[in-house]
């Protein structure tokens, strides 16, 4: 558990202090990062987490609903975030894509991208009464690989909306404790048996829904006008068998 909650909380905070250290966040190295792991993320989605979902599930037809509400929950929550959790940076002087995004404000683009990560930080509690479900270090690693970027642009297109990095720090504190709080609370909830295995595991197909909205869009809007990039690739491939790794090898 205390692992558990260092990694969320320190991954994006010490990510998204990084702006102090590297301003440019445009660059080929950064889409790479992206692309990185938005594989990583997807092929542990589609490997791991969506075949333990059925294989400890049987309502099935239910865990589809869920996976495809999570798909479309996610596309609302982007609709505020324009984007920034799977990495997208838009100011009105630079623009990483070529599509234009809805300015925010501070506030709502912060509570949205803190629903997400809260809802990831509750898919990683266990009931005492059962064993794991997952391989939870592999579902940690996927989150963390995208809170990373994720928390990066957030202090970058606040830092443009509020004139001052020291002003956007205090939302980079707060979308930090979003996981913790998330995996906090739906602990607690299970322990007490207020929230039972079978809505954790709607909580799971909920989140997986998530993750395969911005994995996608990450590999698939990661290049201009989508066309073919080697490089791209390559990293892709890397990253999906770096999930094939941690799921076959290191479990």
């Amino acid at each position: 558990m205390v692992l558990k909650l260092l990694v969320l909380f320190f991954t994006p905070l010490i990510s998204g202090l990084m702006i102090y250290l590297l301003p440019k966040s445009k660059g080929t190295n950064f889409r790479l990062l992206l692309v990185f792991a938005g594989s990583y993320l997807f092929a542990i989605t589609v490997i791991h987490i969506l075949p333990e979902l059925y294989k400890h599930n049987q309502e099935l037809e239910l865990i589809g609903l869920f996976v495809l509400a999570g798909f479309f929950l996610q596309q609302l929550l982007e609709y505020f975030t324009s984007g920034i959790e799977h990495g997208h940076i838009h100011t009105s002087e630079t623009h990483v894509h070529d599509h234009s995004h809805q300015s925010v404000s501070a506030l709502v683009l912060l509570f949205a991208l803190c629903v997400h990560a809260f809802l990831e930080g509750g898919m990683l509690a266990q009931p005492l009464t059962t064993g794991p479900v997952y391989d939870m270090n592999a579902i940690l690693l996927g989150i963390a690989l995208h809170r990373a970027p994720a928390a990066f642009a957030l202090m970058t297109v606040l830092a443009f909306q509020l004139h001052s990095r020291n002003k956007a720090l205090p939302h980079l504190i707060g979308f930090s404790f979003a996981a913790p709080a998330g995996l906090l609370l739906s602990t607690f909830l299970t322990n007490h048996e207020v929230l039972s295995t079978a809505s954790l595991m709607y909580l799971y197909a909920l989140v997986c829904g998530n993750f395969l909205h911005i994995s996608t869009t990450i590999v698939f809007e990661s290049s201009p006008g989508h066309r073919f990039n080697a490089r791209k690739m390559a990293v892709a491939v890397v990253g999906a068998l770096v999930a094939v790794a941690v799921e076959y090898i290191f479990k």
